[in-house]
């Protein structure tokens, strides 16, 4: 069945091909009227007109990319999504042709896809990754340096300068573009024992240490919000505006509302910090004595 359903694929393909190859091109005038007749009037078969004529662009420069092990048939859609993008913003008042400017869209949108399709891990979107990404294997076949192994570092400098990135970047996407994607459920043997993922490490806390975290930062909450109460009045808006708020108010603030001076909101920060630490301190104590007993008792 799968074999079957890839034999009416390259069938498709092949027909859509010698379809788009017997459409005439068009010239200059014919190109302008088209566009103009889109952009003035909305008319849609003007844009379609547009798009059809210039279809066998789209095959040519798709026909560039097939060593990206990408179905054929894929890379003409895409093509095609950057044909007709460029039909759409094509202005006719410049002069240049549309061929020449839809090239680009096409190619464009071509490479995109490539880049987010060839691997599962994302291979970069920057110019200068694309431009690694196309041109690595055509520079290095042309130095001599084949496609297996490690380049030498005179390779890498030499693809640095030319392309306009570091060192470091084409040794990154020479490393990305030399292996294979692997699923991490595939065997370590062929014995089917242990797998990839197996050996994975996962940094995350365990549920439960999650459990413990919360009930601790539960307890940590309690602890401070009875220490609060054991504050003076003006101790606990000193330790709220200056502590507790992301954006804490400034000594001479908090004093000038206060109506006291900047040292002696000072001074009576340091005093509640310490009555702070003394009631947690003593509720810790008193925390672990209790656990003791249930300890004993049990």
């Amino acid at each position: 069945m799968a074999s079957f359903d890839i034999q009416n694929a390259q069938t498709a393909d092949r027909q859509y091909v010698r379809r788009s190859m017997a459409v005439p091109l068009l010239t200059r005038e014919d190109e302008q009227d088209l566009a103009r007749a889109w952009r003035d009037r909305g008319d849609v078969d003007a844009l379609h007109q547009l798009v059809r004529a210039y279809a066998r662009l789209v095959v040519s420069l798709a026909s560039k990319f097939r060593n990206y092990a990408m179905p054929m048939g894929d890379l003409v859609q895409e093509g095609n999504v950057g044909l007709m993008m460029a039909a759409s913003r094509f202005d006719p008042d410049r002069n240049v042709r549309f061929s020449t400017y839809a090239m680009w869209w096409i190619r464009a949108a071509i490479q995109d896809f490539i880049l987010r399709n060839h691997s599962i891990v994302r291979t970069g979107t920057t110019a200068g990754d694309k431009s690694l990404f196309f041109n690595l294997r055509r520079l290095r076949a042309r130095m001599g340096e084949g496609t297996n192994g490690p380049m030498s570092h005179e390779a890498r400098l030499k693809i640095a300068v030319d392309l306009g990135v570091s060192v470091e970047a084409v040794e990154a996407m020479e490393g990305r573009l030399s292996v294979a994607d692997h699923s991490l459920n595939a065997g370590l043997d062929e014995d089917g024992g242990d797998s990839w993922i197996d050996f994975l490490a996962d940094d995350r806390p365990s549920p439960e240490e999650v459990v413990v975290e919360l009930r601790d930062s539960d307890t940590r909450s309690r602890w401070l919000k009875r220490a609060l109460t054991e504050l003076s009045q003006r101790e606990r808006v000193i330790i709220h505006e200056r502590r507790l708020r992301e954006d804490a108010v400034t000594l001479q603030e908090l004093g000038h509302e206060l109506g006291i001076s900047k040292e002696r909101v000072r001074q009576i920060e340091q005093r509640a910090i310490e009555k702070l630490r003394t009631s947690i301190t003593r509720q810790m104590r008193e925390a672990d004595q209790r656990l003791r007993i249930e300890a004993v008792a049990g």
